[in-house]
């Protein structure tokens, strides 16, 4: 029962109530890996819905975000991807070595995630870092869906127990 909940809880409709532009991208990443696994096609009836929640998180990120988003929601695990179509932080346990770049983050992603962390806005990290602001958007949306956050602040409470 567990395995039919977790494949309509990724349906269309499921990403359109209960998710933010910024998660659509990848939860549709992630349902298009279940279906394509599973070796089904989109039913007829969730087609329009499908095609509103692809154009509408198109409109919100821009179609490279978009691309980005969805490539990485298609990499997610079935467990990640409820977790996040919930509202669920997938907190991951922090390594007892290295800061918190130690594989979940990118280099660069690690040191936009400690700007933010110092309270900085996505203008100012960018000025510091010589990227575009977009740039920074891109990274912090990518932050939040890697550690399975919803805020900036749960960014900074990371960074803060990663440091200790």
């Amino acid at each position: 029962m567990t395995g039919s909940r977790s494949f309509t809880c990724l349906t269309p409709s499921a990403v359109l109530r209960r998710c933010r532009v910024n998660r659509a991208a990848p939860l549709l990443g992630a349902a298009d890996a279940v279906r394509t696994q599973a070796g089904a096609n989109i039913m007829s009836f969730f087609a329009p819905l499908y095609s509103k929640a692809r154009e509408s998180a198109i409109a919100g990120l821009g179609a490279a975000s978009f691309a980005t988003e969805f490539e990485a929601g298609r990499r997610l695990s079935r467990d990640r991807a409820v977790r996040l179509v919930l509202g669920k932080p997938n907190h991951r346990v922090a390594s007892a070595s290295p800061g918190p770049d130690a594989g979940t983050l990118a280099k660069r992603e690690a040191e936009v995630a400690r700007l933010v962390a110092e309270g900085l806005t996505n203008k100012q990290v960018g000025a510091r870092l010589f990227i575009s602001e977009r740039t920074v958007d891109s990274h912090v949306r990518s932050i939040l869906n890697k550690l399975g956050f919803s805020s900036r602040a749960q960014i900074a409470g990371w960074i803060a127990a990663s440091s200790r």
